[in-house]
């Protein structure tokens, strides 16, 4: 197994910094895209304070199994040049699509053998990528199927769950006028009590429905949410089942949280710093793992040698 640097030019000429790490053995490989969630994040799904350090063990699993993985920084963040709050929801789409794309294009890569592996937001443009010309197979972690602005509001209402009784009418009252302004905007950055906010990645993130993109999925779906998971319904679940049309498996892991920890105590964001002391779930990483290595016909250790 090995890292070497990768670069994705996206449609506008920007170039994302990413690594792709390589099995061992001779290639050309199977290979996927990671896509992390929602935020400033880096190649390893990593900003400021919350750090899933979630990217290099996941490669580290996929390798094992004999399929490459590439992960890049957003826009913004790390090695890539660009604005981060400038950046939108569909731009994000775009360069997952892009980084598709140079991927099947390497020598080093079977090119009827690349997936993609989306967490929140990227489980998003994952749906999106189902019927890319280039995708052989989709994983979801925790990915809702439902309107953009309904999920959001869910989220933030499960949220609040960890507040004072009385302070909760307030907040709702507070968020509710600020999204509505937010709505209104039509600049890539916005103000929300003097603080700027990627206004465009919000507007486009709640205009999104996720449903459509489902339905037109032509390859297998392995979707997974944990039954902890406070900022996607896992009940999208059985939306996700019904609405793709071939194969496709759902799974709900009980104590499993959205930062793709086990956490058996109450579900609360008060608990993510102390969960993310902890490694991303091993068995999680092995049933993606071994999913895509079936999926994608990963050759066996004893092949690769």
């Amino acid at each position: 197994m090995g890292d070497v640097d990768m670069t994705v030019t996206a449609d506008d000429g920007l170039r994302l910094a990413g690594t792709l790490t390589l099995p061992a053995g001779a290639g050309p490989h199977p290979a996927v895209v990671l896509l992390h969630g929602s935020g400033r994040l880096d190649r390893d799904a990593n900003t400021g304070r919350l750090r899933m350090a979630y990217g290099a063990p996941m490669a580290a699993a996929l390798a094992k199994d004999g399929i490459a993985t590439l992960r890049y920084d957003r826009r913004g963040v790390g090695a890539t040049p660009g604005d981060w709050r400038a950046t939108g929801f569909t731009d994000n789409r775009r360069d997952a699509a892009a980084a598709v794309r140079a991927l099947a294009a390497r020598p080093d890569i079977r090119a009827n053998a690349v997936g993609v592996v989306g967490h929140s937001e990227g489980a998003i443009h994952a749906m999106s990528l189902g019927a890319h010309p280039d995708v052989a197979a989709v994983v979801l972690l925790a990915g809702f199927a439902r309107p953009g602005e309904d999920a959001l509001r869910r989220q933030a209402g499960m949220i609040a769950r960890d507040l004072p009784a009385f302070a909760r009418p307030a907040l709702r009252a507070f968020g509710g006028r600020q999204l509505a302004r937010l709505k209104t905007t039509s600049t890539d950055v916005a103000r929300v009590a003097g603080v700027p906010v990627n206004a465009r990645w919000l507007r486009e993130l709640l205009a999104h429905d996720p449903r459509a993109d489902l339905a037109n999925i032509r390859v297998p779906v392995l979707a997974i949410t944990g039954g902890k998971d406070i900022q996607v319904d896992p009940a999208d679940l059985d939306v996700i089942r019904r609405l793709v049309p071939g194969d496709v498996e759902v799974h709900r892991i009980d104590d499993l949280t959205h930062l793709l920890r086990r956490d058996p105590g109450r579900p609360s964001v008060r608990s993510y710093s102390r969960q993310l002391r902890r490694p991303a779930d091993a068995d999680l990483l092995a049933q993606v793992s071994g999913w895509l290595a079936r999926r994608l016909g990963a050759a066996p250790a004893a092949d690769r040698h």
